[in-house]
């Protein structure tokens, strides 16, 4: 990988990082416990407020997940070991990385392990 290529992914990881840290500050309160007082809400109003928190306690599970790929992609360009593969340790096709730059191994490996 080139220099320039290496400041893009980099840029384009920490980009997606605060965005992610953003939107987990604004979707704090949505993952609250929901009140099951019926004199404050009817029980269609509980299910639904139950089924945002439960998707919004997804969102904010995948949103780590997400984080802790930026964080490993973001220490692999510090070991400058950015864009290979961690099976074969081959190149990873630059489309691949543009895709998502936080894949660890190349399309080769990824179906014989069935990522």
């Amino acid at each position: 990988m080139t220099e320039l290529d290496i400041a893009y992914f980099k840029e384009k990881l920490l980009k997606t990082q605060a965005q992610i840290n953003a939107l987990e500050q604004t979707h704090e309160q949505a993952s609250e416990c929901v009140t099951l007082d019926q004199t404050r809400v009817g029980r269609l109003s509980r299910m639904d407020a139950m089924q945002a928190q439960a998707i919004a306690v997804e969102t904010r599970r995948r949103n780590q997940l997400m984080l802790k790929n930026i964080e490993r992609a973001l220490k692999k360009i510090d070991a400058d070991d950015f864009g290979y593969c961690e099976s074969c340790d081959e190149a990873i096709d630059r489309r691949r990385l543009d895709f998502d730059p936080t894949v660890r191994f190349c399309v080769h490996c990824a179906e014989k392990l069935g990522n």
